[in-house]
C-alpha cells in the first residue's frame, strides 16, 4: 500500500506516517520509482504494535525501544493491550454496578442510608485515602518512567508469585525456609519497583493493605487470594527481615 492508502485505512494522517518514518519507528518496505513510500504486511503489523503501545500510554521513543526486543511480538503486544483493557473494564464495571445500584434504589424511592452513599464514595476515592497528593503525583510519574508495558508485566509476575506462595503453603513449607524467603525477596523487589524506594509511599501502601484488607485490595486489581495466604506471606517477609 502507498502511504496515503495506509493512512486512510488506519485512520491516521499521512503526516503521522511520515513522522514515524523520519524517527525510525515505522520504515516503508520499499519505494516506487517516483519515491513514494510502500508498506507491506510486516509494516501493517508493526503499526498495530505501535497503536497498541500508544494506547497503553507509552511515548514514541519508548515504543521504539520496546520494538527492538524480540519478545515484543505482535501477539505479545496485543496480549498486553487486552490485559490492560480488561483490568480497566473490570474496575469500571465494579464502580458502575455500585453507582447503578445506588441510582436505581433512589429511583424506586427506596431508603438509602448514609453508609450506602459513603461506600460508593469509598470505592471511587480509595487511593486518595492513603496517599498524599504529592505521593499520587510521584506514583503517576513513576508509572510513566517505568512504562505501561512493564506495569502489565509486573501484574503477571505478582500473579505467578501468589501461585508459588500458595503452592508452598499447601505443601506445608515453613515460611522461614529458604525457598519461601526467595519468594519474599522477589515480592520486596516488586514493591521497591512500584514505590521507587520511597519509604513514605511504602508506608502508605502498607497502611492501605492493613486498613482495607489484602483480599479487598487484590480483588480491586482483579486478583484473588487463597485464605491464609496473606498471613503466610507476612511470616515469610518477617523471616527475611530477621536475616537482614
Amino acid at each position: 500500500m502507498k502511504v496515503g492508502r495506509l493512512a486512510a485505512k488506519a485512520g491516521l494522517t499521512v503526516r503521522t506516517l511520515h513522522h514515524y518514518d523520519e524517527i525510525g519507528l515505522l520504515r516503508p518496505s520499499a519505494r516506487t520509482a517516483a519515491g513514494h513510500r510502500l508498506y507491506g504486511r510486516a509494516e501493517v503489523e508493526r503499526l498495530q504494535q505501535i497503536a497498541s503501545l500508544r494506547h497503553l500510554g507509552l511515548p514514541l521513543e519508548e515504543i521504539r525501544a520496546y520494538l527492538t526486543r524480540p519478545e515484543y511480538t505482535l501477539e505479545r503486544v496485543l496480549d498486553l493491550h487486552v490485559e490492560r483493557m480488561e483490568r480497566q473494564i473490570a474496575s469500571q464495571q465494579r464502580v458502575r454496578d455500585l453507582v447503578r445500584s445506588l441510582r436505581d434504589r433512589l429511583r424506586a424511592a427506596e431508603e438509602v442510608s448514609v453508609d450506602d452513599i459513603t461506600r460508593t464514595i469509598e470505592v471511587t476515592m480509595s487511593y486518595e485515602k492513603y496517599y498524599t497528593p504529592e505521593q499520587l503525583d510521584e506514583l503517576a510519574e513513576r508509572r510513566e518512567q517505568v512504562g505501561e508495558a512493564r506495569m502489565l508485566e509486573v501484574q503477571g509476575e505478582w500473579q505467578a508469585l501468589f501461585a508459588a506462595y500458595e503452592k508452598a503453603m499447601q505443601a506445608g513449607l515453613d515460611p522461614a525456609s529458604e525457598p519461601v524467603k526467595a519468594l519474599a525477596r522477589k515480592s520486596a523487589s516488586l514493591i521497591r519497583e512500584f514505590t521507587g524506594g520511597d519509604p513514605g509511599i511504602a508506608a502508605s501502601l502498607g497502611n492501605m493493605y492493613r486498613s482495607e484488607g489484602a483480599d479487598k485490595v487484590m480483588a480491586s486489581h482483579g486478583m484473588g487470594m487463597a485464605p491464609g495466604l496473606w498471613e503466610y506471606m507476612g511470616k515469610a517477609r518477617a523471616a527475611l527481615e530477621a536475616d537482614a
